[in-house]
């Protein structure tokens, strides 16, 4: 059986490529490491990956804003083959500086008309020798806190989601670590989102309910607890908290007393033991 390839861009900063790639790697997909600027000189590239990741960490030193210039790059230099990349019904994820750029390209939360349950990402006017474009309609400004974070959180999931990486997840804990990711934008949008089931992930207190805006448990000042969004198709997602840095059971700081809670021969067991690699089996079981 062919295996199914992603790429993972790399350079300007981005420091989570391999662990991003490890993830993917665990997942059973065959993976590339690649330098934005080979992207963008091979623009044909991306037609041979099913899966695209833009991983975190600080794209061009956060210059005028986290995300903002790995957007300008993409979306100046790589318009046609990304869109193209879209189209194609393919997947693509943004982790932490990778969620922040698809917001900054306006790739998420994606465009809303008079209904939030089309997709009408292509429906502008194309002049001739331009790609569509998008707008951004939605941002991850500084935390509340002011100062940067680096926490383990826990997540609610929507089960009612489209997005593809959270099949089968209930509820996850993961590592958050950003200074610029509290989610935020007009009611309006925030509304839509919520009627169109795109937000995928909410920040939660110890029992997996929302957080309500506590900062215990929401520490970026999230709206609406904000976590995790996918466009509203299912296969473009973002979000903050850092999947790739849950692979395997052991990275959890309390994995010790966990294994005493549950039984290695439970499926409860395994279910933790494996619950961030979930995200990325699910994109590469999309295309099986």
């Amino acid at each position: 059986m062919k295996k199914i390839k992603a790429i993972i861009l790399a350079g300007y900063g981005l420091n989570c490529e391999e662990e991003t790639a490890y993830a993917f790697k665990l997942a059973g997909a065959s993976v590339d490491k690649i330098h934005i600027n080979s992207v963008i000189k091979r623009k044909n590239l991306l037609k041979n990956y099913q899966i695209l990741s833009l991983p975190g960490g600080f794209s061009w030193g956060d210059e005028h804003g986290a995300g903002v210039l790995e957007a300008l790059k993409l979306k100046t230099e790589l318009k046609d083959a990304l869109w193209q990349f879209i189209e194609d019904k393919k997947l693509i994820i943004g982790i932490c500086n990778g969620f922040q750029t698809l917001i900054n390209i306006g790739l998420l939360p994606g465009h809303f008309k008079n209904n939030p349950n089309k997709d009408v990402r292509f429906s502008s006017e194309k002049k001739k020798g331009e790609a569509k474009q998008k707008t951004r309609s939605a941002a991850l400004i500084t935390n509340e806190c002011g100062t940067f974070i680096d926490k383990w959180v826990r997540l609610t999931v929507n089960q009612n989601s489209k997005c593809v990486f959270i099949n089968q997840i209930l509820e996850i804990e993961l590592p958050a670590r950003h200074s610029e990711g509290k989610f935020f934008a007009p009611d309006n949008i925030i509304e839509k989102l919520i009627n169109n089931n795109q937000v995928v992930l909410r920040y939660a207190d110890p029992f997996f309910k929302p957080a309500n805006g506590n900062p215990l448990y929401n520490p970026n000042g999230s709206l609406y607890d904000i976590a995790g969004i996918c466009d509203s198709t299912g296969r473009i997602f973002g979000l903050m908290p850092h999947p790739e840095s849950y692979a395997v059971f052991f990275n959890h700081p309390n994995w010790t007393i966990k294994k005493q809670m549950l039984s290695e021969k439970s499926n409860l067991f395994n279910r933790y033991k494996k619950i961030g690699i979930t995200v990325f089996e699910n994109a590469v079981k999309y295309f099986l």
